[in-house]
């Protein structure tokens, strides 16, 4: 059982910043590929950000250039820098973790954290 905990989460003007992070039960954390994911107000959840165990990363267009996901394994956490935020970033944000590491079949969600971006 993994455990996936956000925080981070606020309301930023328009052209702000935010850092979430995601805190990690299990012990082989470092194996897992890691993800963040978002659902706006009336609209279905979509991908944001994956690293896979490798530290490689993957964005979503629309926020390549302004977000950027890290992980410290020794902290078990995980984090999305958002930066130029915008109000279309508007959402619940969730991390995610495949214990697989292939970062295609997501075993485990954080209950979410709220970013609201002021226009």
């Amino acid at each position: 059982q993994v455990q996936l905990v956000e925080s981070g989460g606020g309301l930023v003007q328009a052209g702000g910043s935010l850092r979430l992070s995601c805190a990690a039960s299990g012990r082989t954390f470092s194996t897992y590929a890691v993800g963040w994911f978002r659902r706006a107000p009336g609209k279905e959840r979509e991908f944001v950000a994956r690293m896979w165990r490798n530290g490689l990363t993957y964005y979503t267009d629309s926020v390549k250039g302004r977000f950027t996901i890290s992980r410290d394994n020794a902290k078990n956490t995980v984090y999305l820098q958002m930066n130029s935020l915008k109000p279309e970033d508007t959402a619940v944000y969730y991390c995610a973790a495949d214990l697989k590491g292939l970062g295609v079949n997501w075993d485990y969600w954080g209950q979410g954290t709220q970013v609201t971006v002021s226009s």
